[in-house]
């Protein structure tokens, strides 16, 4: 699909020109994940992690697939990339063309939670 929105091609491109971010949204292409596993997986410092994480969340690059309960009692937001492939172009008038295959598997998953309520 062509990304038409301005405000999503930006965000698109911001993410892509930052290391830490193609780490995390690398990380959860295939699978969920929690920041803390990110973190770890990917060598990224703990505050970048969540800073980087929130502002994918808040650009809808990536969505919380589910909550768990870790073993301390403490509750873990599960992370997983809306996207599963993105392709730039950048043509001579100075158009730029985003195309991304969006993830079906975060999709899928979101629908059904969001179906589910009542």
């Amino acid at each position: 699909m062509i990304i038409t929105t301005q405000a999503l091609k930006k965000a698109i491109l911001a993410a892509l020109a930052d290391e830490d971010m193609t780490k995390i949204l690398n990380a959860v292409m295939v699978m969920s994940k929690s920041v803390n596993s990110i973190m770890r997986e990917q060598n990224i410092p703990y505050t970048t992690a969540y800073r980087k994480t929130k502002w994918l969340l808040k650009q809808g690059l990536l969505v919380v697939d589910r909550i768990e309960i870790t073993p301390d009692g403490k509750k873990s937001s599960l992370v997983h990339a809306t996207l599963q492939s993105i392709a730039v172009k950048f043509e001579q008038d100075g158009t730029i063309i985003v195309d991304a295959e969006e993830n079906l598997n975060a999709l899928k998953k979101v629908m059904k939670k969001f179906l589910s309520m009542e």
